[in-house]
């Protein structure tokens, strides 16, 4: 029997993002909350932007240059770093690592039909 309380990895589907190098697991959500393990390749790139979403991001693997507006930092793992709704935020991951999203309310783009590994 398939469980909304629990999810196990194995069974959450990948999705290959429109960002080359970026592959994203969405874990869990409901309407106002969101949970999302990105994956990026040596060098991948997740682009400078911005959503009406409050976000958190933990570090769980790899070094991450990390830009909100016009603060930068690099990060490694058991790092964090919060993005308050509309700034302006990116990341470099010159050698691959993972993050952990969490989103205010759920990124309802992200769920849209895209690329599936």
């Amino acid at each position: 029997m398939k469980s909304d309380t629990f999810v196990r990895g194995a069974d959450a589907p990948w999705v290959t993002t429109n960002d080359v190098g970026l592959h994203r697991q969405i874990l869990g959500h409901g309407p106002d909350l969101m949970l999302v393990r990105v994956d990026f390749e040596p060098g991948a790139v997740g682009a400078l932007h911005h959503h009406p979403h409050r976000q958190v991001a933990y570090i769980v693997s790899g070094r991450f240059e990390v830009t909100v507006d016009d603060e930068r930092a690099e990060l490694g793992p058991g790092d964090c770093f919060f993005i308050a709704a509309d700034r302006v935020h990116g990341v470099v991951a010159p050698d691959g690592g993972t993050l952990i999203d969490v989103f205010t309310p759920a990124r309802e783009d992200f769920l849209q039909p895209t690329r599936r590994d």
